[in-house]
């Protein structure tokens, strides 16, 4: 028995509807479930979901017919990565230059791969990287 990968990953913001606009304007990912202020949810390829919740607003237990969501919640600037083709790491850096999204670091890792860091419009500490940036990938 294993896990298989990472299926889903949070960030929480302070307006869900900007961060939402940011990640789909700048990444192309798609809402797949919206709950009002609370949380969003977005397709990342069509492989995994990235959750935008309302910071303060995920605290309490949340009621299903089929169970409980334990309450849950983080404070500060969350770092998250996403992974990309080496050939692309040119075409992102234009693309962020076209969203105007600051481009903060890009690091050339010792094994070979690149890393491209920038923030979201909460601060979170949001990086592109390729193959070579890990022994895994």
């Amino acid at each position: 028995m294993r896990v298989k990968r990472i299926l889903e990953s949070s960030l929480y913001v302070s307006d869900i509807a900007r961060s939402r606009q940011f990640y789909e304007r700048v990444f192309g990912f798609r809402t797949i479930f919206a709950e009002g202020p609370r949380l969003n949810a977005l397709s990342v390829n069509d492989e995994q979901v990235l959750l935008l919740f309302a910071k303060g607003q995920t605290e309490s237990e949340v009621h299903f017919p089929g169970g409980i969501i334990p309450g849950h919640g983080a404070e500060g600037s969350i770092h998250l990565t996403f992974a990309i083709g080496k050939e692309d790491v040119e075409p992102w850096e234009q693309q962020l230059l076209a969203h105007g999204v600051t481009l903060e670091s890009k690091v050339e890792m010792p094994a070979g791969g690149c890393s491209l860091y920038f923030r979201d419009p909460d601060g979170h500490l949001i990086e592109l990287a390729t193959p070579g940036t890990w022994p895994i990938y």
